[in-house]
Order: structure tokens, then sequence, then C-alpha cells
């Protein structure tokens, strides 16, 4: 089996990055976004909502400058309180 975890990504920065997000159903996106992007230009697209309705996922889509902007944008995503998971 391959570990690519000790692999790196080999990317021609800038580029557009799709983060995969998972949200509590009941909470704004948009609000969501302003928090981590604050007025940073991306675009959100709604993909699908859970079987029990719990949840919704989503594509956000930007620009991302190198391999520490898009690290840390996945870090900032991953530790806000409403989004549940990142793919």
């Amino acid at each position: 089996m391959i570990d690519l975890s000790k692999e790196t990504l080999k990317l021609n920065y800038p580029c557009n990055w799709i983060y995969k997000l998972v949200c509590h159903h009941d909470k704004n996106i948009k609000d969501i976004m302003k928090d981590v992007l604050n007025d940073r230009e991306h675009s959100v697209k709604e993909s699908k909502t859970s079987s029990k309705g719990k949840y919704k996922s989503y594509a956000l889509e930007l620009l991302v400058h190198n391999e520490d902007d898009r690290k840390e944008l996945y870090k900032l995503l991953s530790d806000h309180e409403h989004i549940k998971m990142i793919v």
C-alpha cells in the first residue's frame, strides 16, 4: 500500500483549489465564509444535504497563492465550529 501522507503535491501556484465542506444544515454558509475568508474572493456551490437533513455539503473554490496558503486555509476551515468535515 502507498503512504500518500509522505507525498507532496506538485502544483503550479497560484491556482484555483476546491475544498469540499460538510457543515451543519442550520448555519449560514455565507456567515461561515465571512468568518474564515473575510473579503477574499471565492465561490461556494451547495452540493448535497444528508439523508436526515443534519448536514449540507458545499464546494468552496478560491485562488490559493502557494502551499502555505492552501494549508493555512485548510486549517482555518477545519477549526471553524460549524464545519463538520473537509473532504
